[in-house]
Formats: structure tokens, sequence, C-alpha cells
């Protein structure tokens, strides 16, 4: 009997009909004379060359014909001709500013343009869905990350790339660019360390005394309905008064505007995932679990501590981790109200219409939150029962 044929992978060939059609219709590049005259965007065969252009619709198209009829050996082949085209995408910016910007141009710059982000995009997602479709995945995969960050860090040591228009706006704003990160960071740990140290005793409130749930789960829900920007501006006028009132709140640097707001700000839509996680798991351990606990002697303080706690940590680090990633997205918010941060360089960029100071405030941001999703992703899996044992 002869064996069906496998199914098209509809995913992998939709993603790469959307990069060819982008890269074919869209400007993969641009070039400025400088940062006040718009760039001039152009497309992937004039910014790269018929060659090197050619080899990478070429790799898109071998993608294409390997998800028409998939199979695991197939899957390895795509899954590396993805990483190839991950990893090229640097020295292809590389290539594009030798071709068009010339060494006696000193304030020209080169950006990316959408079929630059399109195909970094498309290609993550390619990625993704290849190592998705691969159990268990081969090691090598994370050869796109890695050579990703290898091959850009290598081109910008020795300056291929220094006239891409985002490490332009880096190297004019470099010791900004680290305090706002510094900012950023100490907004992000002061509202992770107040929401787990609130947080975490509404949540044993929850617990010892059932019928306080409904009213702190309905007044962190409703902290959850007012829009961040209102939150942060309902927060100026009574901070201005204590400030006022009391100098040594001005001593200790709180005022209307800056990270004091902020701060209260991020705690008080931070506090509803961490409680509402540690509530949930520290309730939903077996109770024949904790009968055993009890019945070997175990006082209610020690059933918590090593029962309770260990098993419901999973869950509590995802609360924590859902905190972590609202509060980086908030900090950047938060650059309204003059605290300190990468939102600074957003609302900086989106006020001067220079789009690489957004992407140098918005790329370090995103990068934060992947990482912190990353981290604390593997930190709770590290907490699995099973895993641990």
């Amino acid at each position: 009997m002869e064996s069906p044929r496998p199914t098209p992978n509809r995913v992998v060939l939709t993603l790469v009909c959307i990069v060819l059609a982008v890269l074919l219709l869209a400007d993969f590049a641009s070039v400025q004379a400088n940062r006040i005259v718009p760039g001039q965007g152009l497309g992937l065969f004039k910014a790269l060359g018929s060659v090197w252009a050619s080899g990478l619709i070429a790799c898109l198209l071998a993608i294409a014909a390997l998800a028409w009829r998939p199979n695991p050996l197939r899957y390895r082949v795509m899954l590396a001709l993805v990483v190839l085209l991950l990893c090229q995408l640097p020295l292809s910016l590389a290539w594009f500013i030798h071709l068009h910007i010339a060494a006696d141009q000193p304030y020209a710059r080169a950006g990316i343009a959408a079929g630059g982000w399109t195909l970094l995009f498309i290609g993550s997602l390619l990625l993704i869905e290849c190592r998705q479709r691969m159990q268990p995945a081969p090691f090598w995969w994370r050869a796109a990350p890695l050579g990703l960050a290898l091959i850009s860090a290598w081109l910008i040591y020795n300056g291929d790339l220094a006239a891409l228009s985002l490490l332009r706006e880096y190297s004019s704003r470099r010791s900004e660019f680290w305090q706002a990160l510094a900012g950023h960071l100490s907004l992000v740990g002061g509202a992770l360390l107040g929401s787990l140290i609130i947080g975490l005793l509404l949540a044993w409130l929850t617990l010892r005394v059932p019928r306080l749930q409904r009213p702190i789960f309905g007044l962190l829900n409703f902290f959850q309905t007012i829009p961040s920007l209102a939150l942060f501006g309902l927060l100026i006028a009574p901070l201005s008064y204590l400030a006022n009132k009391y100098p040594v709140l001005q001593e200790l640097g709180i005022h209307g505007i800056g990270w004091a707001p902020a701060i209260i700000a991020l705690v008080a839509y931070s506090l509803l995932p961490v409680v509402r996680n540690t509530s949930v798991a520290l309730s939903g351990v077996a109770p024949a679990v904790i009968e055993s606990a009890h019945g070997m002697g175990m006082s209610s303080w020690q059933v918590l501590r090593q029962v309770r706690v260990p098993l419901a940590l999973p869950v509590i680090i995802e609360g924590i981790r859902i905190t972590t990633i609202q509060a980086i997205g908030l900090v950047a918010v938060a650059a309204l109200i003059g605290a300190s941060g990468f939102g600074s360089f957003i609302f900086q960029g989106l006020g001067q219409g220079a789009m690489d100071l957004v992407l140098l405030g918005a790329l370090p941001t995103i990068f934060l939150a992947l990482l912190a999703d990353a981290l604390f992703s593997a930190l709770a899996r590290h907490c699995q029962p099973g895993v641990r044992a």
C-alpha cells in the first residue's frame, strides 16, 4: 500500500510568501546624507546587488520547496537554511554600507527599511516553527541567535556597521544610554521588590482569611482598569502636596514627577499577577497532601514553608514573570512623568520624527522583556517538582 504524501507546512509557505512579497515590493534599506535630510530607500536588488539578492531569494525558495513535502530530514535542512538566513543579515547590512556609503561621507548613515525588518521577523518565526516541528530539536538550532549576536558584535567591533543609523544614535548618546539602562532596571527592580513584598503578604492573607479574597481581588482588578497614563497623572497632585508639606520627602527625592509616582503606579499594576498566581497556587495544593503533612506532626507554618510553597513555586514564578514583563513595558511609559529609562529615547524620537532614536529606546526594552521571559520561564521549569527531584 502506497504511503500517504506528507501534508505541506502551510505556516512556512505563508511566511515565505509574505517575506518574498515584502522584499520584492518594499525597500530593504535606506541611505541618508545626514540625520536631517530624508533617507532614500532602496529595494533588495539595488541595495545588495544582483548576486547577493539572488542568493537570499534562492534560500527562501529552497525553504518553501522543502516545506511543500516536509519530512524529518527536510526539516533539518530547512532549519539549517533558516539559521543561515538569519546569520547573514548583519553581513548584508555591512555589504550594503560598503556599496552605498563612501569613506568620505562621515555624516552619512544607513537605515534598515521594511524589507530588512520583515526578513528578521519572519526569519525568527521560521526558526520557531522548524524547531517546534522537530522533537527533539537538534542542539545546533541555537546557532541562529548566537551566530546573529556574534557576527553583529564582530562587525560592530571592526567598524563595518559604524554607519548604521541606530549605532550613530547610540554613539552620540552613549552615556545617556547606559544611564537610561540603569534607571530602567532600577525602576523595574523596585517595582518587582515592592509587588513581591506586598503581593505575597496579600496572598497569605487570602489563604488564612478566605473572606478577604473578594475585596482584595476587587481592589487589584480596579487598579488594572485604570489606564497607566491616568494613574501616573492622578499621583502627581498628592505627591506634590506631600513633598511641599514635608521637606524630608523632597530630600529623599520624592516629588510629583519622577521615580516616586512611577514606582507607586508600577507596584499597583504589578500586584494582581503576583497575588492571583500565589493565592491560586497555594490554595490549589491537594488536601490529601496537607493532611499527610499535618499527620506527620508539621505545624501550619511548616506546612506552608515545606509543602505548599515548594509545590506552588512554578506558578508563583509565572506570576513574577508576568509582573516583570509588564513592568518593563510600563517603565517606558513612565518617561512622560520624568522617570528614567528607555522611554525618554522613545518619546524624544517621536517628537523629532527620528525613528532610529525611537528604536534606540524600543529595541533594548523589547530585549529586556524577552530576556526576563526566558529567564523566569527556565526558572519555573527548573522548579517543577519532577525536575528538581
